[in-house]
């Protein structure tokens, strides 16, 4: 399975990064949401950007954040994409991506297929989609709470940007996530933890492996 990217999102410390770049992941997310137990601050996250190698793309995740919050954010940090997690519509998305001109992936929810019928205008909008589980009703994150949904949902789908496959995977499954869905792109987060954002290099490295 060549040519898979890997992002490995929720990176808090030094430690995780040498670990996604010695797994030869291709993208570091960092999380900009207060709730998430991966949440950074704005000097937390451009200590461990400034500290990564070039060719490793830095992903900004955040969840229905405002103009004001996304300036602050690129002052502070310097970033290659802006991952929106939230309810953004696609006009948001293209805005966001006109204003800070930067790529821009959008994450979907996905429980069933009538979720999937949006995913063109985001298509138009975004440079990428993340497709991922949709979160159970009341839940406080809008991902990274490990669950997965059908993936024979995507079995055959194709959408005029790049898409990411996201939500539930894990060293164990993800190889056959790859195989039924088509995906040249995965996320995880919770998947490589030993606890709520403490990252495990060992599970980083053997998703990875198990990914490529």
């Amino acid at each position: 399975m060549a040519d898979i990217r890997v992002k490995i999102c929720g990176l808090r410390s030094l430690a995780d990064m040498d670990a996604v770049v010695a797994a030869r992941a291709a993208y570091a997310g960092f999380v900009f949401f207060p709730k998430s137990p991966r949440n950074l601050t704005l000097d937390q996250a451009r200590a461990l950007v400034l500290a990564s190698p070039p060719g490793l793309a830095k992903v900004a995740l955040t969840v229905d954040a405002d103009d004001a919050a996304l300036d602050a954010l690129m002052d502070a940090v310097p970033l290659d994409m802006l991952q929106l997690h939230g309810h953004e519509s696609a006009a948001r998305v293209a805005y966001v991506r006109a204003r800070y001109g930067l790529p821009v992936m959008k994450a979907i929810g996905v429980a069933d297929a009538s979720d999937l019928a949006g995913l063109t205008d985001y298509a138009l909008a975004a440079d990428q989609i993340l497709i991922d589980a949709k979160p159970p009703k009341g839940a406080d994150l809008p991902g990274g709470n490990g669950l997965s949904f059908d993936w024979r949902l995507l079995v055959g789908r194709k959408w005029l940007r790049p898409w990411m496959l996201a939500g539930g995977l894990t060293p164990d499954n993800v190889a056959d996530a790859i195989r039924l869905t088509g995906a040249r792109q995965v996320d995880v987060s919770s998947g490589v933890e030993s606890a709520p954002g403490v990252k495990d290099p060992a599970k980083i490295a053997a998703f990875v492996e198990a990914a490529l």
